[in-house]
């Protein structure tokens, strides 16, 4: 192995040519392969129905596969019961117990497993001082905020120190600002204390904060599995590119391939050079992925920046605070926007004409939308 290498953790979870259906004809998981490394962090991100939960569920035991095999720590576990799985869990809706108290709540997978009362009682202490809930042990549920509760149901799946802790959607029902705290506090546990996590998901945001790889489900099937930057650098289908980040399209047909470029007519009028990412040859139909970002405003007729440049008409501007955004008509996309510095957008008056320019590295030819 060559020097400053890093060797990949070996896999903690094995899913191998797993399919779940619940009617005996639709597929809801179709051959899913899928290794989980021992200590990461790895999201399941999707929209709904698009299979990412029915695979948590089987991981956790609430669900049994109908083709294939997964392997937990190298043990088939496709019909080993939920609580001899040793995986910890956080929902939702939190599922704690209204009559027990914090510490009672904290308590209850160790009263299971028939820990010894002085173990139990120094375990519940650290996971306390954990959440920095130290003071509120005695409370009941329904005494505590939404984002209490979260920290006690995360207490409570970490307390039995489990090799895998799976959270589904676990902060779905928090508001922006306490979820995105939530979001910092859940990834520096996981950096302090070195476990699993499979995480699931529909918000992309969430998503590229916390993972350090993310698995994009769509229609039962992993579409890319990537790290966060990966994924949103180097999408390998329209799906992808459309699901992580924002995302303008623009329909085509490619005219030329030379080598990883190739020049498209788009279907609304001009010609741009493109990445050939996912394209199947000259004639082919295509879609064009190009991030808000990587675009540039031109209001000189006179500049001829860059071998992509197209006329274009505002239609509005967004004010955001830390940036803004310019809705434009470009090549029959009504929608297509560019990101601008805050200040930048006093000039882009409703029906102004401008021209964009965007550079070929940063426009992918994909599969049509």
């Amino acid at each position: 192995m060559e020097a400053g290498m890093v060797t990949p953790a070996p896999a903690l979870v094995r899913f191998s040519g797993i399919q779940k259906t619940y009617d005996g004809e639709h597929l809801v998981v179709k051959n899913l392969d899928l290794d989980i490394r021992k200590g990461e962090f790895i999201t399941l991100l999707g929209p709904s129905g698009s299979g990412k939960t029915t695979t948590l569920m089987m991981l956790a035991g609430f669900e049994v596969p109908t083709h294939g095999e997964i392997y937990l720590a190298d043990r088939p576990i496709k019909t080993m019961p939920p609580h001899k799985r040793d995986i910890g869990m956080v929902f939702q809706n939190y599922a704690l117990f209204p009559h027990l108290t914090i510490a009672e709540n904290i308590a209850f997978p160790l009263s299971v497993r028939k820990t010894s009362k002085a173990d139990v009682q120094e375990r519940v202490a650290a996971a306390l001082r954990m959440i920095k809930m130290e003071n509120l042990a005695h409370r009941r549920p329904g005494q505590l905020s939404g984002g209490q509760q979260q920290r006690v149901a995360l207490a409570r799946a970490l307390v039995f120190n489990p090799q895998l802790v799976l959270m589904d959607e676990p902060l779905g029902a928090l508001d922006k600002r306490l979820r995105e705290q939530m979001q910092l506090e859940i990834k520096q546990l996981h950096e302090t204390m070195g476990i699993t996590i499979v995480y699931v998901t529909h918000d992309q945001s969430e998503a590229l904060t916390m993972s350090d790889r993310i698995a994009v489900f769509n229609d039962g099937i992993v579409q890319q599995i990537d790290k966060p930057d990966a994924l949103y650098e180097h999408p390998v289908n329209s799906f992808v590119a459309h699901f992580i980040g924002e995302n303008n399209v623009l329909a085509g047909t490619v005219e030329t391939v030379d080598k990883d470029y190739c020049r498209v007519a788009l279907t609304g009028g001009g010609a741009v050079t493109a990445r050939a990412v996912n394209v199947s040859g000259a004639g082919a139909s295509t879609a064009l992925s190009v991030r808000p970002e990587r675009i540039a405003i031109v209001t000189d007729d006179s500049s001829s920046d860059g071998p992509n440049r197209l006329p274009a008409r505002v239609q509005n501007t967004i004010y955001l605070g830390d940036h803004a955004l310019a809705v434009l008509d470009v090549a029959g996309n009504g929608e297509f926007m560019v990101k601008l510095q805050p200040g930048a957008h006093g000039s882009l008056r409703h029906g102004k004409s401008v021209f964009i320019t965007f550079r070929p590295e940063d426009c992918l030819a994909l599969d049509p939308v």
